[in-house]
This record gives C-alpha cells, structure tokens and sequence, in this order.
C-alpha cells in the first residue's frame, strides 16, 4: 500500500460558509491537492502525464463529514492507494485538524483517458514502476 501525508494546509476564509465550517464542495480540492502531492512525492507529476496524452478525470467522489473543519485551521490530508492502478485508480483520504482529529474520510476514483480520442487506457508504465514496489510482496 502506498500513503503519503501533505502537512500544512490551511484553512482561508474564502473556503468557509457562513457556519465558519469548511464548505463541504471544497473537500474535493484537498482531495486534488492530496493526490497530486502524493503522486509528486513519487517524482511522477500530472502536468507530464497530460504532455504525454494521458488524462486523468474524476470518475466517483465520496466523502463523509464527521467534524468540521473551520477558518484557520491547519489540515493534513492523508493519501493512500490500496491497490495498483489498471484503468481506473482509487485514491482513498483521511484529513484532520491541527489536534489530529478525524474531520473527513473521502474516495475518489479517476480513470486513466487518451486525450486524443477520449477512450481509456492503462496507468501510464512510469507510474506503475514507481508504485509497484508499495505492493510487492502481497
């Protein structure tokens, strides 16, 4: 299993509602930015993947609001791929507070596509090399 944590992440007053709560449409941008840093970690970054013709939309999003987190708060957003990618991939999350409580839980699937004529393919083979030794051994 991969998993990789980004630190850090504070809450701005533009991603609160009038509650002072993180407004939940908003969880999906940590989402992005936890899986990008992830992947980043990695040295394998989206902006190569799209050069090279491969996609990567959001196909599912889940998430499930068990406290909320509110204007100023500082986030970490735990990222974990329980599996290696084929055509499709599922980052699973987990974001807490500065004190380290459980604010969010989340999923996101996204499928791999050809940017030249829209249809699925694999997970790019630099990818799997760098993944591939998070699942060796199961």
């Amino acid at each position: 299993m991969f998993t990789y944590e980004v630190k850090g992440v504070r809450v701005r007053y533009a991603d609160t509602d009038q509650m002072g709560y993180v407004y939940y449409g908003n969880y999906a941008r940590y989402y992005e930015i936890g899986r990008v840093e992830a992947l980043r970690s990695l040295d394998f970054h989206y902006k190569a993947m799209e050069d090279e013709g491969v996609m990567m939309p959001v196909y599912e999003n889940h998430s499930r609001y068990i406290r909320p987190a509110r204007y100023d708060d500082l986030l970490s957003i735990r990222v974990s791929l329980q599996e290696l990618p084929g055509v499709r991939v599922t980052f699973h999350y987990e974001i807490r507070n500065q004190d380290d409580v459980l604010l969010n839980t989340g999923e996101t699937k996204l499928v791999f596509q050809r940017r030249d004529n829209g249809r699925l393919c694999a997970a790019p083979g630099p990818l799997l090399e760098k993944l591939r030794p998070y699942f060796e051994g199961k």
